[in-house]
């Protein structure tokens, strides 16, 4: 193999083995399934502790937005599936049965104990006597592994009602001989008993395309709408979260255009109100002598003192200066007013343009 498919493999087993909750999702119920087929047992989910810095960021974080309200939806959505489970066993946890040495020599003689033990076998299986079935068709995989019994064994252990047994019985056999419905087909039944029934619809369905039977077209009959079901809610599903994803990326587009342009805005309004403060006579800031020719009629005699004035980045940066420039009745008033500063009397009962050079005055120093 691959040593950094390894070295991939082993890091997951050591995650799974600090955090089996792993296991326990959705995607991993392939391999959950797989190890309690060989006979395994997953871990019960555990849970983490929150640590204190969680536990304060969870306080803080009061203001959940919607969309962390909608993606905890799927868990709410996986719920509302509803499946008709009668018939469904626990698995079985047993060792892994005996499936012999497949690399042994295997002598005629051995091969004639094989045959008369599976003969035995099904004898003890036709009295009912399941386990001494089982003991034998054991005993004849052992001499004789490659042997396609292990089918016949599988069969029993589905009347045991030891599907995960079953289905390795039915790997096995599948091995042998790829081409059989029957192993097939006892994989389908024992993944019906375990409430499989994804697996066991399409296992069936496979068996009886390649021979058909009766007994596994019955139990298609019975699975395949569960499995329908499931489909479908997946589809559904998948199809929501979709949905919500695209709805997500959409939202985001549109934050960062009107974040963008929202910056346009302020950045031509600034530059528009840089163009009004230096069409002043006398100039603004970068070469600012004297005071507004003839005063400004209501600011107290002008505003004196440039000395000191702050510059015109700091008085575009004040918010209520700049939003007052996006205005623009604002902006005409201004302009007037830049023109001719005896304009002002013009605008004594406006309180938007009033406010505007009552600000302006109190950064320059002026007497509101």
């Amino acid at each position: 193999m691959d040593p950094r498919k390894v070295s991939e493999l082993r890091a997951f087993v050591k995650m799974c083995k600090q955090d089996p909750s792993v296991l326990h999702t959705e995607e991993m119920r392939f391999l959950r399934e797989w190890v309690e087929s060989m006979g395994g047992k997953v871990p019960p989910a555990t849970h983490k502790p929150k640590s204190e810095e969680n536990i304060k960021e969870e306080k803080t974080d009061s203001k959940k937005t919607e969309e962390n309200i909608k993606r905890d939806e799927p868990s709410s959505e996986e719920s509302d599936l509803e499946i008709d489970n009668e018939g469904v066993i626990e698995p079985d946890t047993d060792a892994p049965q005996e499936m012999g040495d497949e690399n042994a020599e295997i002598t005629e003689e051995m091969m004639d104990q094989a045959n008369e033990k599976k003969g035995a076998a099904i004898e003890a299986l036709n009295d009912g006597e399941l386990q001494k079935a089982i003991d034998l068709f054991t005993d004849a995989i052992k001499l004789n592994p490659l042997l396609a019994i292990v089918c016949q064994r599988a069969s029993v252990f589905i009347k045991l009602q030891k599907p995960n047994a079953a289905i390795r019985d039915c790997d096995r056999a599948i091995e042998i001989n790829p081409d059989s419905a029957q192993p097939i087909s006892g994989e389908g039944k024992a993944h019906r008993l375990l409430g499989h029934w994804e697996e066991a619809a399409h296992d069936l369905a496979l068996a009886c395309k390649l021979d058909y039977d009766d007994d596994a077209s019955a139990m298609l009959k019975e699975v395949q709408p569960r499995a329908q079901k499931i489909a479908e809610h997946r589809r559904k599903y998948e199809r929501k979260r979709e949905e919500r994803e695209i709805k997500e990326r959409i939202e985001r587009v549109k934050k960062a255009r009107e974040e963008h342009e929202r910056a346009q805005r302020e950045e031509e309004a600034r530059r528009q109100a840089g163009a009004q403060f230096g069409s002043f006579p006398g100039g603004f800031p970068g070469g600012m002598p004297g005071n507004f020719p003839g005063g400004m009629p209501g600011m107290g005699g002008g505003m004196p003192g440039m000395a000191g004035m702050p510059g015109l980045n700091e008085i575009l940066s004040d918010p209520e200066v700049l939003a007052a420039m996006q205005d623009p009745e604002v902006m005409v008033a201004f302009q007037d007013v830049a023109q001719n500063p005896a304009n002002m009397s013009k605008y004594q009962s406006n309180p938007k343009v009033m406010n505007l050079i009552s600000k302006l005055s109190a950064k320059f120093g002026g007497q509101a």
